[in-house]
């Protein structure tokens, strides 16, 4: 199930690096506290601390393993799970790429066991596709803008706990064989997963190694259509994934340990189909035929190692250390048409050249952080804490060997510092910290592609520019502040503030320079994103309720947004955002034994300072490209001895776009245009899912859009209201069958 938790200031910055801590050993210092069902401490390991959920000020969700599988075999993924069953979080565009897709209307971290997943450098937004769900032991959701986690995670964190160590002597393990079909079960629909994970113990030492192996067939929408593919962003329709894990650990002592954590994951396209053109005007969306898509298919890996130490009784406070290697290599797929940006009438007169890009980045990073509380001074709780993260990434043309965006190296050093004062008997809690961040980023020196300029009708221009490198640095104190009030145990009223911190797609701004002589040294759209986050909540987890409600605001003097050009590539913009909204969660035990009912609400507004020349002032709204629509979530749950049972239903309510948006018009660069936004109509979808438990393992049946919805998904629906060739449609019924086994 899932279990909602308020964490707080202090734990938002200290990132999972205690994912890999024993829960016996967490509990040595922690103030228990018990799930709605009074069945199990919650440990919040992406806070970083063994203080309980309810001493922190800010919002928090726990999605635990049932609820977390259960989503998984629904929607396919561990990102389309967290999109479920959090209103605030965009829905997802069902596709490799998760441009887009926002947690409070901002970009939202990915990270496993505390390491990001995401390239800050050159965003390609497959961070969401980085382990198979199989491997994740639960997910936690971190909200709201929050520097204390390091770069990037201004909408929040989406952590993803892998499984831990075996608790048992012996050899245990879990396998897992499970079919996918579309609603008429055609030969192309077909999709299949089996995976395994084999555990040992003995004494000190553990072990954990899996595999995990999926083949997913073409979507179908509600009318019985293949679902278009995009060819260059990518696809999980028509693909393979081969997910490995790994995990060694040995106690060192009683209070110590040391793990050793390792993941591969690769997802390739099949290139067996390509995409139809939809027609907007008539309500048609893009298609998909057999065929050979040009070059290589879209494709994605991802490697991540980790080395942690901890240790809970190291000089009376808990120790935690890190160190992570992570690296990514993205490739995306080639277009039937030529590229208009990638042409070079010095390659080819004829304005006809093939080409794809791939994106490449390396992260090596250390995280450490000691916690005690203050010695003759025990109501307070002090945590001091070092994060270092070096980051290379480069986006490179693959068959002509061009640079699009130039090596970008990252390199951030930041320590920081948390407190959380309890008084009156942990009635009201204080809690609050600061953290320094220093960035530096180098780029040498390049010339951008021939065509970036602009590309007027049917003619590429001639000619990229020269763009002189170097070396910016920035700095800043980030703070962060909340209060908690808890009456009555159970009963509780927080307020908080936080500031953000990441770098906008530095890769999309510099391959996008138009303007001959342009120093980077002095390049202020590269300049670091500070967004801020207040927030304040009441939660009441009494009796059969568990409910929420939350009010919250951001803002970023120099925002990132997403502008389309006419030819589809999107540049980034730096604007001023102002972001706001409010998120209801109400969970209630029935009358009826095993029966739980839940609703859920967001509503988000965001807006943008669109002017020409930016006066700070915002007068048009965010589009479909970077906010989420509002949102309506219900669902009934039902455990009886073997058997449990889910329906859920969505409610995506429709929203009118104003202001007075510009175009980037590729054709007439000097004259922008009014950006037309497409309003959103909204959608309804219900999933189902049940499960029966024998002595032979679990057998489940799901089944995605019950009512078989024709709809085009909200990203289709508001992201390049122009262009036929991305007008999807969403997935149409799905069910999936299941077997697991644990031994």
């Amino acid at each position: 199930m899932a279990v909602r938790a308020r964490p707080s200031l202090l734990s938002l910055p200290l990132l999972t690096l205690a994912a890999t801590l024993p829960q016996v050993a967490h509990a040595q210092q922690a103030e228990p506290r018990k799930d709605a069902d009074a069945s199990e401490e919650i440990i919040v390991t992406a806070a970083r601390t063994v203080l309980p959920p309810n001493a922190l000020p800010l919002t928090i969700d726990v999605i635990d393993k049932q609820r977390l599988d259960q989503q998984i075999a629904i929607s396919g993924s561990v990102t389309d799970a967290v999109a479920n069953l959090t209103p605030s979080f965009s829905p997802t565009r069902q596709k490799l790429s998760g441009a887009g897709e926002t947690l409070r209307g901002r970009s939202p971290l990915y990270a496993i066991n505390g390491i990001p997943q995401s390239t800050p450098m050159r965003d390609g937004s497959r961070d969401g596709f980085t382990i198979d769900g199989f491997f994740v032991d639960r997910v936690e959701l971190i909200y709201g803008s929050n520097a204390l986690q390091g770069i990037g995670g201004t909408g929040g964190i989406v952590n993803q706990v892998t499984v831990g160590a075996p608790k048992t002597e012996g050899i245990s393990g879990r396998v897992l064989l499970q079919g996918t079909a579309d609603n008429d079960f055609r030969s192309d629909g077909i999709g299949g997963k089996a995976a395994g994970l084999v555990q040992w113990k003995s004494g000190r030492f553990d072990a954990s190694f899996g595999a995990a192996y999926e083949k997913r067939g073409v979507f179908y929408d509600g009318d019985g259509r293949r679902v278009g593919l995009n060819l260059t962003q990518g696809e999980t329709q028509d693909s393979t994934t081969v997910s490995l894990f790994s995990r060694i650990g040995y106690q060192l002592g009683d209070t110590g340990r040391i793990d050793l954590i390792a993941s591969r994951f690769e997802l390739k396209g099949g290139g067996n189909y390509v995409a139809v053109p939809g027609n907007r005007a008539t309500g048609l969306p893009t298609s998909a035929i057999r065929g050979d898509a040009p070059g290589k298919p879209a494709a994605s890996r991802t490697e991540s190692v980790a080395l942690t130490y901890t240790d809970t009784a190291l000089g009376g406070g808990n120790f935690v250390g890190q160190i992570f290697f992570n690296r990514t290599h993205d490739r995306f797929g080639g277009e039937i048409a030529p590229i208009a940006t990638f042409q070079d009438p010095r390659l080819d007169p004829a304005e006809k050249l093939f080409d794809q890009s791939e994106n490449r980045s390396r992260k090596l990073g250390a995280k450490l952080s000691y916690e005690r509380a203050v010695p003759g001074f025990e109501a307070l709780t002090a945590t001091l804490g070092f994060d270092a993260l070096i980051d290379k990434t480069e986006q490179r043309l693959i068959a002509t060997g061009r640079v699009w965006v130039p090596p970008s190296d990252f390199r951030s050093l930041a320590p920081f510092a948390q407190a959380n004062l309890k008084l009156f008997g942990g009635k009201l809690r204080l809690a609050g910290g600061a953290r320094y961040e220093n960035v530096a980023i180098r780029i040498d020196d390049y010339h951008t592609l021939a065509s970036t300029t602009y590309v007027a009708p049917n003619k590429a221009t001639y000619g990229g520019v020269a763009v002189a490198g170097g070396k910016p640095k920035f700095e800043d104190l980030l703070f962060n502040g909340g209060v908690i009030v808890e009456p009555v145990a159970g009963i509780r009223a927080y307020a908080s503030y936080a500031e953000g911190f990441t770098v906008p797609d530095v890769g999309r701004i510099t391959r996008a320079i138009k303007v001959p002589g342009v120093d980077l040294d002095h390049y202020l759209d590269i300049s670091p994103i500070v967004s801020n986050n207040r927030e304040i909540g009441v939660e009441v987890k009494r009796g059969p309720l568990d409910g929420s409600v939350t009010y919250f605001w951001s803002s970023s003097d120099k925002g990132q947004l997403l502008i389309a050009r006419a030819s589809g590539i999107f540049d980034v913009q730096r604007q001023r955002v102002e972001i706001q909204g409010l998120e209801v969660n109400l969970g209630v035990k029935l009358p009826v034994p095993g029966l739980k009912a839940s609703i859920g609400y967001a509503h988000l507004n965001g807006r943008y300072d669109a002017d020409a020349v930016p006066d700070g002032k915002v007068d048009t709204d965010l589009d479909g490209t970077n906010i989420s629509p509002d949102r309506i979530n219900l669902a009934a749950d039902y455990a009886s001895g073997p058997f449990s049972a889910r329906v859920q239903t969505q409610f995506y309510l429709s929203r009118r776009f104003d202001g007075k948006a510009r175009a980037i018009d590729d054709a007439n660069p000097l004259h922008p245009q009014k950006l037309f936004m497409n309003d959103f109509g909204g959608y309804v979808l219900t999933d189902a899912y049940v499960r029966y438990q024998t002595r032979l393992g679990g057998l489940s049946l799901s089944v995605t859009n019950l009512f078989d919805k024709m709809y085009i998904d909200y990203s289709s629906d508001t992201r390049l209201p122009n262009d036929n060739t991305v007008f999807y449609a969403g997935r149409g019924r799905t069910f999936t069958l299941g077997w697991d086994y644990r031994f």
